[in-house]
């Protein structure tokens, strides 16, 4: 029987923002209107990636930061993000997702972390890409974007490490004897020295997930290692990442580059492509993407994205308008 937690934030939220402590809150708005056309299907579509992945359809949400502090510092923070998206393809036309919804408690030496957080694996645990139409390899299901869990992690003058526990299932809840332990060290701090290179390791029984979508009720073994990197110069960014190990039973390899350059005033304008290779069991697949993102307003972007599928034999283009508004509350 699977479980999906709804409450979760809610009961964090009442329990803790009742609290005299509770200072400092942050709450956005966000819409995002999404359009494309796939060549493979030969018709307008109403998703970036897939009909069944959870990111990126046309959608309103919100975003909510809490801190709690005393008069001398900090001891904890509370992040809930929720979308209800269109499901155009789907059995149902609307499809709740919970994103962020996870308390850190800021204990000495270390942060503290529990709900629906990013496992310490690769990019994805510190690459945002929530709403970007390119994405990491975790929308290759390699790993998860988001699990539910717990973690900690610590930072140091040169770097940082963390460790996570979790489900293993991704988006959704389940209680089928899967998990996922995940670790990752880093050197470099890349607001400070513009150069980040981390190195992951990964083992559990895992669920295949497709956004909320169960696609194999048993879990499989799931043991990966892997090498992130990402660097700055000017106006140049680049991020690569590499896993290998072995995935639903299988060997597998993917490789991952992002290449980006910023143009315009304070950046406004950014071009990039992004190569993706994949290799599971006898099957080699590649992926290739070029993405444009354009800062129209303080809260409104506009991006659009042409993608090439080896597997489907097709290209789609998809167009996007994100809208990201601060609320006074």
């Amino acid at each position: 029987m699977s479980k999906t937690i709804h409450l979760l934030p809610a009961l964090l939220l009442l329990s803790l923002s009742g609290s005299a402590l509770a200072q400092d809150s942050l709450f956005y708005l966000e819409i995002q209107g999404l359009l494309g056309y796939s060549s493979p299907q030969n018709k307008l579509i109403f998703f970036s990636h897939d009909q069944l992945e959870a990111m990126q359809k046309p959608s309103l949400g919100f975003d909510y930061v809490q801190r709690f502090s005393t008069a001398i510092k900090d001891f904890g923070v509370l992040a809930v993000q929720g979308r209800l998206a269109v499901n155009a393809e789907g059995e149902k036309p609307l499809e709740p997702q919970l994103y962020n919804a996870y308390f850190k408690y800021k204990a000495p030496g270390a942060d503290i972390w529990f709900g629906h957080n990013r496992p310490a694996f690769g990019l994805s645990s510190y690459f945002d890409t929530h709403a970007s139409l390119l994405q990491t390899l975790v929308m290759n299901r390699y790993g998860f974007d988001r699990d539910w869990g717990l973690g900690v992690s610590r930072n140091f003058s040169r770097g940082d490490i963390g460790f996570s526990l979790s489900a293993g299932s991704g988006m959704p809840l389940y209680f089928k004897g899967n998990y996922l332990l995940c670790g990752r060290i880093s050197y470099g701090i890349l607001n400070q020295d513009n150069t980040n290179v981390g190195f992951s390791a990964a083992y559990g029984q895992t669920l295949d997930t497709m956004g909320y979508h169960l696609l194999s009720p048993d879990p499989m073994l799931y043991k990966m290692l892997g090498v992130d990197f990402s660097y700055f110069w000017n106006n140049w960014e680049t991020r690569f990442e590499v896993q290998a190990g072995n995935k639903m039973g299988e060997n597998s390899l993917a490789l991952y580059w992002l290449a980006g350059i910023n143009l315009l005033e304070e950046g406004r304008l950014k071009l990039e492509a992004q190569p993706v290779f994949r290799k599971q069991g006898g099957r080699t697949t590649f992926d290739l993407a070029a993405g444009v993102t354009w800062l129209a307003t303080r809260d409104v972007t506009l991006r659009a994205m042409y993608a090439y599928d080896h597997m489907e034999r097709g290209s789609r283009v998809v167009f996007q308008v994100y809208f990201y508004k601060r609320i006074l509350l």
